[in-house]
């Protein structure tokens, strides 16, 4: 705890209009939100990699976002960081009436169906009505992620596909209407159906139990990987890929994708 209150204590005197810094005292909600959406993606980043350093300092620089979006709030006589912890600890034995309550229950799937329901009700005491099953999915989250949680969120009524096998059909469908699409000249009607192609695919991903976003940064990762490769080897034959011809670079990639 003690720790804790020296990084509220560094926080107020950066934020201190007479001796803080120049930059902090400059900032608002809205300028810091990027760099918390950032932090929590390089976060994210270190768990992938098995990084427990980096996942450490990482972590510590998502809880500075909290703080100085808490100290702000504190300024303007909104709120303060005991206040979130306060309502955090509130929300979590809440949530858990199978931990903290009678309901003694181990049942995943039921844990799951009680914490929607307590959701439920947390929104309609806000005063926050419940007009369909796709209420609260933040739509500033990123593209891949909201897929999943929206149809997800379709998925407790029912509409979903049975298995992965049953969204194939789907994915070569939209993969289809694309082409049929890129045959045109209309480009709302491909960004139309590229964007039904990315959405198969994330119900797919979702389908077999895996992440896409995940998924994407893997397979970005391996084609960096490849592709420096490339780069290294073209140096070594005193060239660039810039002077290569199409059909060199399909070989120098064959090549290292066959190694890799």
């Amino acid at each position: 705890m003690a720790n804790i209150n020296e990084l509220l204590a560094i926080m107020a005197t950066l934020r201190d209009p007479e001796r803080g810094c120049a930059w902090d005292l400059k900032q608002s909600f809205d300028t810091i939100a990027p760099y918390t959406i950032e932090e929590a993606f390089e976060v994210a980043q270190a768990i992938a990699e098995r990084d427990w350093p980096e996942l450490r300092e990482e972590l510590g620089d998502l809880l500075l976002q909290v703080v100085f979006h808490a100290r702000m709030a504190q300024e303007q006589g909104l709120f303060s960081f005991e206040d979130v912890v306060a309502t955090l600890n509130e929300k979590l034995v809440r949530r858990h009436p199978h931990v903290f309550g009678e309901q003694g229950t181990r049942d995943v799937q039921e844990i799951k169906e009680v914490w929607e329901q307590i959701k439920q009700q947390e929104r309609a005491d806000k005063g926050r009505s419940h007009s369909s099953v796709l209420e609260g999915v933040p739509a500033g989250l990123p593209a891949l992620q909201r897929a999943v949680k929206i149809q997800k969120k379709a998925a407790t009524v029912g509409f979903d596909w049975p298995n992965p096998v049953a969204v194939l059909p789907q994915v070569q469908s939209e993969l289809d209407e694309l082409a049929e699409a890129m045959e045109g000249a209309d480009r709302a009607h491909i960004e139309e159906e590229l964007g039904d192609l990315l959405f198969s695919a994330v119900n797919l991903a979702r389908q077999l139990k895996l992440d896409p976003e995940l998924v994407v940064r893997r397979a970005t990762d391996k084609f960096e990987r490849r592709f420096r490769t490339m780069e290294s080897r073209a140096m070594e034959s005193k060239a660039t890929l810039a002077e290569l011809d199409s059909d060199a670079l399909e070989l120098l990639w064959q090549q290292v994708k066959g190694q890799q």
